[in-house]
């Protein structure tokens, strides 16, 4: 709900567990789902003394795709950080992270309504282990699985330039949709490789009667964690704008504070003060050299990067004649783009000629709900044009069918004649069932009002 005296400022952290088959800086095996705890494990992940880090290649270049594909600039040399703090699922009582030479900076995405967000920064880090909370022998307790711990994350971090739920909705899909294009990760939510951290402070856009600076942004801002699906980041955001702007209404101003999604009451509750960059102690990783990356190496990369989703969206309007509708379901997946496409080529050479249109073949595989991992191309065109087949019925075939028809529906004929026409389309369908699917309904749809006179 707007609010004419408060503007809600909001901006992103995104964290994303790329697919490697290997971790980060050691090569165990990066797949944590469903595994025995504790078994993708090593010295080097484990934090043991002695054992040193090697990056990832194909995790730094994974990260330098998502970078260009978010229109971000390319640091020539980064390098990694020791992040410094204490919790149970960090192993070594650190995270190598990056701090103040990320290797993707200054990006942009413009939303569908035409408002730019701008990326701050894309940098990669190590997972962390993960807490369990369980009951042994009567008594609490937590225990801690380090098969995560390690994993390459990769996070996006954007400036405060959401203004409501609706564009971090928008925007997140988007990402969701780019990163799973580019083949990095599988992005999703409910196994955590796809996380999401608010940060949300309410503006007032009149301070004594003088509009307020655009640029000037409140001084504290309320991060929420624990947030595992789009619907809960929508409402996590509506609730912290609504208790904001309540308290600020109230002359107060909310605290700098971490607080949590709890989805059973649908609000947010209270975690910890949030923490500055200088609580981290941040400093250079001393067992990682600084990377450098020339012009050729990133244009390298960037020739990994497919047609995106927004690219593909604009072709297929362009050259499909599609409706924005039909490409928004198309371009869902690059399976199913692809899928189409190749169907589009199919359906140019069975021969020598075009059986549907564009918009026809968009239409059967969108409307059949069609499983792309079991239809081929091929056939989903065979099925179309089987489908615009018409099965020819004599003339006598064709009235005693009707007369079946009719007479098996007597009450459906008698509302017919009584006004109620809306029927027909019912009785039509009954002689359909008779004839097969491939009947030549106006013939029908003719009999049948000849005989209903």
């Amino acid at each position: 709900m707007e609010n004419k005296e408060y503007q809600p400022v909001i901006g992103l952290e995104i964290h994303i567990e790329l697919a490697t088959a290997s971790k980060m800086f050691c090569g165990c095996d990066a797949y944590h789902f469903n595994v025995e705890p504790n078994t993708h494990c090593c010295p080097v992940c484990l934090g043991l003394p002695g054992a040193l880090p090697v990056p990832n290649k194909k995790a730094i270049e994974w990260t330098i795709r998502l970078g260009l594909a978010l229109n971000c600039r390319i640091l020539e040399e980064s390098k990694f950080d020791r992040k410094n703090y204490f919790y149970p699922d960090l192993p070594k009582g650190y995270q190598i992270s990056q701090y103040d030479q990320p290797f993707c900076v200054q990006g942009k995405v413009i939303l569908k309504e035409g408002r730019e967000i701008r990326i701050r920064r894309v940098h990669l880090e190590e997972d962390t282990g993960k807490l369990l909370h369980t009951e042994i022998g009567g008594k609490k307790c937590t225990l801690v699985d380090f098969n995560r711990s390690g994993i390459p994350l990769l996070e996006v971090v954007t400036e405060p330039d959401f203004q409501n739920s609706q564009e971090v909705d928008e925007f997140l899909k988007d990402l969701q949709r780019t990163v799973r294009y580019l083949g990095i990760s599988d992005a999703d939510m409910e196994k955590g490789s796809l996380r999401i951290e608010p940060n949300i402070s309410i503006k007032t856009k009149s301070v004594k009667g003088k509009a307020q600076n655009d640029e000037e942004l409140p001084l504290y801002k309320v991060e929420v964690k624990n947030i595992n699906s789009f619907r809960f980041a929508r409402k996590a955001i509506e609730y912290e704008i609504e208790r904001q702007i309540e308290i600020l209404q109230g002359g107060e101003t909310p605290i700098q504070e971490t607080r949590g999604w709890n989805e059973t009451e649908n609000k947010t509750v209270s975690q910890r003060e949030k923490e500055e960059a200088h609580d981290y102690r941040y400093f250079p990783e001393p067992d990682i050299p600084p990377m450098n990356f020339t012009p050729e190496k990133i244009a390298e990369i960037k020739k990994q990067i497919p047609e995106l989703p927004e690219k593909k969206e604009k072709r297929f309007i362009k050259e499909f004649k599609l409706s924005p509708y039909q490409v928004d379901l198309l371009i869902e997946t690059k399976e199913l783009a692809d899928y189409y496409e190749e169907a589009l080529k199919i359906n140019g050479k069975i021969d020598g000629r075009k059986y549907s249109s564009p918009s026809e073949i968009a239409n059967w595989l969108i409307n059949r709900k069609v499983d792309i991992k079991t239809v081929s191309p091929e056939k989903l065109i065979k099925d179309l044009i089987a489908s615009k087949e018409v099965t020819s019925v004599s003339e006598a075939e064709m009235s005693r069918i009707v007369d079946e028809t009719l007479s098996e529906n007597a009450q459906a004929a008698a509302d017919y004649k009584k006004g109620k026409t809306a029927v027909l389309g019912f009785l039509i369908g009954q002689a359909v069932k008779k004839i097969g699917p491939q009947a030549d309904r106006q013939e029908i749809t003719r009999e049948l009002i000849e005989k209903l006179k």
